[in-house]
């Protein structure tokens, strides 16, 4: 496909915690596709590896530390200096498209009058909804600017890509009878090929485990994820107690989190009478998570809040093994009672789904065959190809 984008993505690429894997895997297709890309990004975060793309970093500043995920004054200072390489790229080069992920759709609405490019705008959620949702301000002017901002870059986009339904019907109510909005899930999951992987560990393979699965642990259950409040490891954690008391050989294996959250979260597991039923591994490479997904007899996704569906959610679904997930609007975009287990946010019903799902005579099996059916027709890989060339033939 000849088409030669620029594309703007103001984060800390490549970054497993504070990039969405959707930049990149977006960008990887695209280029598998034909398109010609250059990527302007933040100084921080690890070079990647792939063809046809070439990379242009802004400072990195990290003398004022990590860039964090959500809407931040230190955000602010980065995005001024990728705006001003923006204009540089836009001034030397000939570019048919800009591909803009998130908020430098803004910087994007700006320049298109003078530099005529197509614009793609990349919506992982509503940056409006990101002030009141990070609590970074309840300041009606700062909200409602963004409001106008994020209306005017829809109505002047070429083409709009949504990553779950919610946001999807958002920008079909806001734009009512467009033809330009996509659906494109953050289905894929690809190994990352990143320039120096010894540097994060993210490709480095281990024999062992950094925490070994108790001889116990006849039955496992994993959660893999951040430790995030929104995740409701609480409730796993105390249907996890719940469980032992009458299953004492099913074990959990919790994946993830800072040590400050693992520490909250032991606290939490003893007063639940579960800490010999779970263990914590903390934040480790993403190869060493899957290796412990691999041991799973049940996988769970607790969370209590949020609208978009969780990136891991696709994996699961194609993992062939059950899962069981809470009832709540950010799973059940995607995931029915016949391809999960769905429960209440309550720690007994999700002990009921456990035992559910873990029981040998149960429907645990055809779930997960059901599911395995739906990633491959819905979410796949041959899916994912399909949904962006639409969007590049949009604005080609």
């Amino acid at each position: 496909m000849k088409l030669k984008t620029l594309v703007i993505a103001p984060q800390p690429f490549f970054s497993p915690r504070g990039t969405p894997f959707s930049v990149y895997y977006r960008t990887m297709i695209a280029s598998e596709l034909g398109v010609e890309q250059d990527f302007l990004t933040y100084g921080q975060g690890e070079d990647v590896l792939i063809n046809n793309v070439r990379f242009f970093r802004t400072p990195a500043l990290r003398f004022l530390g990590p860039v964090k995920i959500g809407p931040s004054a230190l955000k602010l200072v980065h995005d001024m200096f990728i705006f001003l390489r923006m204009i540089s790229l836009l001034v030397r080069n000939r570019y048919d498209c800009v591909h803009a992920h998130e908020e430098a759709v803004f910087m994007a609405l700006f320049l298109k009058p003078i530099f005529r490019f197509k614009l793609i705008y990349d919506m992982h959620s509503s940056l409006p909804q990101q002030l009141a949702n990070f609590e970074y301000s309840r300041f009606k002017p700062l909200i409602t600017l963004f409001t106008w901002l994020e209306n005017k870059s829809l109505a002047v986009s070429d083409a709009i890509i949504t990553i779950c339904p919610d946001l999807y019907n958002y920008v079909e109510k806001t734009l009512p009878g467009n033809k330009k909005n996509f659906l494109i899930e953050n289905s894929i999951f690809d190994p990352v090929r990143l320039a120096t992987p010894a540097s994060s560990g993210q490709e480095q393979s281990n024999e062992k485990l950094p925490v070994p699965i108790p001889d116990a642990f006849k039955k496992r259950v994993v959660y893999a994820g951040t430790l995030e409040s929104y995740q409701g490891i609480d409730v796993l954690v105390r249907a996890m107690g719940v469980i032992s008391k009458k299953e004492p050989q099913i074990g959990c294996i919790i994946v993830g989190g800072t040590a400050e959250q693992v520490d909250r979260y032991r606290t939490l597991a003893r007063e639940c009478g579960a800490d010999k039923t779970i263990i914590f591994t903390g934040r480790i490479p993403q190869d060493q998570a899957r290796a412990y997904i691999e041991q799973a007899d049940v996988l769970v996704s607790p969370r209590s809040s949020g609208t978009n569906t969780p990136l891991k959610i696709y994996e699961q679904l194609a993992s062939g093994i059950p899962l069981v997930a809470t009832d709540i609007y950010s799973h059940t975009q995607v995931l029915t009672p016949e391809v999960a287990f769905l429960v209440q946010l309550d720690p007994e019903d999700m002990a009921h789904g456990i035992m559910e799902a873990l029981d040998p005579d149960g429907r645990a099996t055809e779930i997960a065959a059901n599911a395995g059916k739906l990633y491959q027709r819905e979410y796949s890989r041959t899916a994912y190809v399909e949904k962006l060339r639409r969007v590049l033939e949009q604005v080609a």
